[in-house]
């Protein structure tokens, strides 16, 4: 028995108590705050630095199929358009060069070589789209995973309609910048030592390795500030230009906390792929001589591309696997952020209660950013009774 009084209805029927009853009661077990609901990847409550790391990982197992299976299909897609167009360039541009006539062939060189610059930006190209829409699909997963669902690639491919085409052109615009400021440099360095004289030379050296420098811390802190842009454009469906604002607001204060885990994150990442490829290198380099000891040359191709094929195979598993834990870890830095300045884990909270009680309100990544309209509630009967009365 407690000291508690009955609690009475208005209407003067009593209750039963509640859980909040039981949690302030004498003697109760855990009397004080009961934690959030945790329906799926984290639980909904502002993330401490472990959570964001192990939510990362937790990605790839809790719904491997569409993640990790279009992180390979997009990686494994480039890897080979990239591989044939390059090879494409490289045997035509041969074979142009050795049927041309010697007249012709320091126009045809110039032209072959035009053509793989051109096969190369076309690579750098496809893998920037496929880079877009993984990312895309990892944070769509993340925002859903969050609130304990599961989804296919189609539905999450559904779910980002209209929103590719910004993803795209994001991720375009930041390739492009920091290609074109890196270019400038190049030029200026060039400049300085055309000049021939040794003031020339030895500034272009010394601009070259500071302004290298320079030039990737650069890119470190850009890429860190607007880590949550890509977020942002998918689950808050903003304009490119908000989005960048947005994105760039929601990291600030916590741009050492993002690139600690992203760093950590690359290294784990590098580290294993060092691991898994050393096999594969030494093979390459001891298992051509054991296992062609006659050094017939068609035995040696075939080991030779037998082993290559087998490289690509791995690199592409390990490339897919770093670029979903990243785009996974600035995703659940995103929720963090606005869980803190926002109060989202309010919002995903009430959402998954709706959801359970069986109604299915608004996109909670999307209310209190205040892009859901409020539709008006429609006159309950009461309300036309009040009227008439």
């Amino acid at each position: 028995m407690t000291d508690l009084p009955p609690w009475q209805a208005p209407g003067g029927s009593a209750s039963p108590p509640t859980s909040a009853h039981l949690l302030a009661a004498p003697g109760a077990p855990h009397a004080g705050w009961a934690p959030p609901p945790k329906p799926g990847l984290v639980p909904l409550r502002p993330l401490s630095f472990g959570t964001i790391f192990g939510g990362t990982f937790q990605v790839l197992r809790r719904n491997p199929r569409p993640v990790f299976g279009a992180a390979l299909l997009l990686v494994g897609l480039v890897q080979i358009l990239t591989l044939g167009l390059v090879l494409g360039a490289t045997f035509w541009g041969l074979d142009r060069s050795l049927r041309a006539a010697p007249e012709d062939s320091a126009a045809i060189e110039i032209g072959n070589n035009a053509l793989i610059i051109v096969s190369a930006l076309l690579t750098v190209a496809l893998s920037l789209v496929a880079s877009a829409l993984l990312q895309g699909l990892v944070v769509l997963e993340v925002s859903r995973a969050t609130l304990g669902e599961k989804l296919t690639m189609r539905q999450l491919f559904r779910r980002g309609r209209g929103r590719w085409g910004a993803l795209i052109g994001w991720t375009m615009l930041l390739s492009l910048s920091l290609v074109a400021a890196i270019g400038v440099l190049v030029a200026i360095i060039t400049l300085m030592i055309a000049v021939g004289d040794t003031a020339g030379l030895v500034g272009g050296v010394v601009l070259g390795i500071s302004g290298g420098f320079g030039m990737l811390v650069l890119a470190v802190w850009i890429g860190i500030k607007t880590a949550l842009v890509p977020t942002a454009i998918v689950l808050e469906r903003l304009p490119l230009r908000a989005a960048i604002v947005r994105g760039w607001r929601l990291i600030g204060g916590r741009f050492w906390r993002t690139f600690g885990v992203m760093a950590l994150i690359t290294v784990i990442v590098q580290v294993a792929s060092s691991v898994v490829s050393a096999p594969f290198s030494l093979v390459g380099f001891l298992g051509v001589g054991l296992v062609n000891p006659g050094q017939d040359v068609d035995a040696g191709l075939v080991v030779v591309g037998v082993i290559y094929v087998a490289t690509i195979v791995v690199t592409v598993v390990v490339a897919a696997i770093g670029s979903v834990l990243l785009s996974a870890a600035t995703a659940l830095v995103y929720l963090d952020a606005r869980m803190r300045d926002e109060g989202l884990d309010l919002d995903l909270q009430r959402f998954v209660e709706e959801r359970a009680a069986g109604r299915e309100g608004p996109d909670p990544y999307q209310e209190r950013a205040g892009l859901v309209e409020t539709v008006p509630t429609p006159p309950t009967q009461a309300s036309f009774t009040g009227t008439v009365a």
